[in-house]
């Protein structure tokens, strides 16, 4: 059965559960300018969500309900995102005169060839892409399946905090969306965009706007955290405020710091020299960070100083207006954190 990713919505809140936290997000546009309308940050217990696996919906939708009674959206209803790891992904060709109904159709028929599961356990969408540059009788369809349980489970913790969930997209479709906020003019060409998140390290390599390689590496913050909590006798929630706002010991920057930024640089440059092997072999212009670690202090400077390349902060919400029920400052701080809710959020825009 289709419908993994909804064509048409309104009014969304986007919402991004991450191994660590939950991120919300509420968009407004009036013309071509968008503005915040709420935004909040709340953090999961422990092993509620590992590797963006939701083992835990409880916890989940308990801490959702937390962010929601502190931010106060005016809306309820939700886009949320599948991990690229939970998803299938695949462009074929299809006839071009085919209706949306006979090209599911087919699809049904001939799903068994894409997918490595029985159909009645997957959730399966599809996007017509454009004409076939080697045909013009046929069209490129992006066709994404995977498994319904994914689904579900993210379902239902949105719905234990009260919400509707309304859209499922791809992390990869919500990072298209927001990156075309965050690169402005500023960005061009080829750009290495590189999301340190908690567990899971994402490079996604950027060519018009668009996704043209993506490579997950189990790397994270969450190491700098747990640094952090064991050397100074921390909880989690102390040591990730820590991490951001500072005021750990002295010794904190040489024991503890420079040791994690410099496993970070060996991890990117790990993962462009996968990207340079790969078929695509393009030469890269920029870096754009983003992810909750993103804005450790001295990060981005060392990997622009050791890779030769131009090093930016992801910040999705530049040139938006800000509403007045949050701190603007505390939004700066986690913008290159909120990419995929903000993606998710634009999408009431589609």
């Amino acid at each position: 059965m289709l419908g993994l990713f909804s064509k048409k919505a309104s009014s969304l809140l986007g919402i991004d559960i991450s191994s660590t936290s939950v991120k919300l997000l509420e968009l407004s546009r009036a013309g071509d300018c968008f503005r915040v309308e709420a935004y909040g940050v709340e953090p999961l217990p422990a092993n509620a969500v590992v590797e963006k696996n939701i083992v835990e919906p409880e916890g989940v939708g308990q801490a959702l309900s937390r962010l929601l009674a502190r931010t106060r959206p005016g809306v309820k209803n939700a886009a949320l995102a599948m991990a690229g790891s939970a998803v299938i992904s695949k462009v074929i060709e299809m006839e071009a005169g085919l209706s949306d109904d006979d090209r599911e159709s087919q699809l049904k028929v001939d799903a068994d060839q894409y997918i490595p599961y029985p159909l009645d356990e997957a959730a399966i969408d599809f996007d017509v892409l454009g004409y076939s540059p080697r045909n013009p009788e046929r069209v490129e369809v992006l066709l994404a399946a995977c498994r319904r349980e994914h689904i579900e489970i993210r379902e239902a913790a949105l719905e234990l905090a009260g919400l509707t969930p309304r859209v499922v997209d791809l992390e990869v479709c919500a990072l298209e969306r927001s990156f075309a906020q965050a690169a402005g003019p500023t960005l061009s060409g080829t750009v290495a965009l590189l999301d340190i998140g908690a567990t899971l390290t994402t490079l996604s390599i950027m060519q018009a706007g668009q996704v043209i390689y993506s490579r997950e590496q189990l790397f994270g913050g969450q190491q700098l955290t747990e640094h952090i909590q064991r050397r100074y006798g921390l909880s989690q929630e102390e040591a990730d405020l820590a991490k951001k706002q500072g005021g750990l010991p002295d010794d904190y920057l040489g024991e503890v710091l420079q040791p994690f930024q410099e496993a970070v640089v060996q991890q990117v440059a790990r993962s462009l020299q996968f990207f340079q092997a790969s078929s695509l072999q393009r030469q890269l212009d920029s870096i754009l960070l983003a992810g909750g670690s993103a804005s450790v202090p001295g990060l981005a400077p060392l990997i622009e100083q050791r890779l030769g390349l131009p090093v930016l902060l992801a910040n999705p919400f530049a040139g938006m207006s800000i509403g007045g029920k949050f701190d603007a400052a505390a939004l700066a701080s986690d913008a290159p954190a909120l990419m995929i809710a903000c993606g998710l959020a634009l999408r009431s825009f589609d």
